[in-house]
């Protein structure tokens, strides 16, 4: 018995320390929740305005319609799909206050019309209004009414969590996200009100909009006699910032490298017209690298063997067997007939289709 005691203190202890995290964890996600589960209700509401109703006797169509519009019936209809069945967090809000919901719909509908209020904000409290935050809805970091001025959004913004803090948009810094990011000045500016404008690309801070209004210049710009940030060409260095097989584009700030040619060993630029050396397989010719086409300008047989064909490929060549012979052990030897004519076509179309896969790499 003592066992059962001490572990039943153990589980007590063990729930009473979960159940903080649980109630944060539900805090965080009931507001949504809820809202989703009103935007369900009014959806529920306009998709049963005039079910089973349409054509016939106008006034007894009003009759009745007037009876359905507030009936069980119908309050049974919107609550069985506000929420999909794989949704624990819904379906859960929706049985545990299923008498909130009657309660509305019988005796509240009328005097509070705006469910999300009702529901949400002043009954079940899990939100607060637009502007307002956490346990007591306290206004946002510049008011309710505009919070963080405008230029960011309230941590916990509608929700009965946050703690009101601003993160301000990029344009904006601070507390009250009134005062410029870097990169960004201040057009316009008052005690409630500031316009941040971007800075000239150039600029890592500035109180204009071209690069003469930089106070610093980004990385990879510098101010020159006239006190304006301009582009430094890292290519046109001596030593360029790129490797042999690559070749150095200057953009704005920065630099790219980029794979020569595959006809250049070393290039200035993009194309077979722009290499300082050719690639092996390839020679100069008419101020660009081409590719050499070893099986005719060769002096000498470039395939040694009997019954072989060479093929050209880029910067290089390759060696089959001609078609109707077949590779044994280094050999080309002619394939043997069989009167099996299927098998021959077979073996003949495999060789056609690595000839024609090496002259496609021309």
């Amino acid at each position: 018995m003592r066992f059962v005691g001490c572990w039943l203190a153990l589980l007590l202890f063990s729930f009473i320390l979960y159940c903080p995290f649980v109630r944060a964890k539900d805090l965080k996600n009931s507001c949504p929740t809820c809202k989703t589960i009103v935007e369900n209700f009014e959806k529920g509401l306009d998709r049963t305005s005039k079910k089973n109703f349409g054509g016939g006797n106008t006034a007894w169509e009003e009759r009745k319609l007037s009876k359905y519009e507030t009936s069980e019936i119908r309050l049974v209809e919107i609550l069985e799909n506000l929420c999909d069945s794989s949704n624990f967090e819904c379906n859960h809000m929706v049985e545990e206050h299923e008498d909130h919901f009657e309660n509305w719909w019988f005796k509240k509908k009328q005097k509070y019309p705006d469910l999300f209020k009702w529901f949400c904000i002043d009954t079940i409290k899990v939100c607060c209004p637009k502007g307002t935050f956490g346990p007591d809805c306290n206004a946002c970091i510049g008011g309710s009414e505009n919070p963080c001025n405008g230029n960011g959004k309230c941590n916990g913004d509608g929700t009965r969590t946050g703690d009101g803090k601003c993160s301000c948009d990029k344009e904006y810094e601070g507390d009250l996200c009134l005062e410029c990011a870097d990169g960004y000045y201040g057009k316009q500016r008052n005690d409630t009100f500031s316009l941040c404008t971007e800075c000239h690309e150039s600029c890592k801070t500035c109180t204009g909009p071209t690069n003469k209004d930089c106070k610093e210049c980004k990385d990879g710009w510098l101010k020159n006699n006239v006190e304006e940030c301009n582009d430094i060409d890292e290519c046109a260095n001596e030593s360029s910032p790129c490797t042999e097989s690559q070749y150095c584009l200057n953009n704005p700030g920065s630099y790219t490298c980029k794979a020569c040619d595959e006809a250049c060993d070393t290039c200035t630029g993009e194309g077979p017209d722009q290499c300082k050396a050719c690639a092996s397989g390839y020679t100069l010719e008419d101020s660009k690298c081409t590719d050499i086409n070893e099986c005719i300008n060769s002096e000498e047989k470039v395939c040694s063997r009997e019954n072989e064909e060479c093929v050209n490929t880029k910067g290089s060549f390759k060696c089959f067997c001609a078609v109707g012979f077949e590779d044994q052990e280094g050999v080309c030897v002619e394939t043997k007939q069989t009167d099996d004519l299927s098998k021959n076509e077979s073996l003949d179309s495999e060789t056609t289709k690595v000839l024609e896969s090496a002259h496609q790499d021309l």
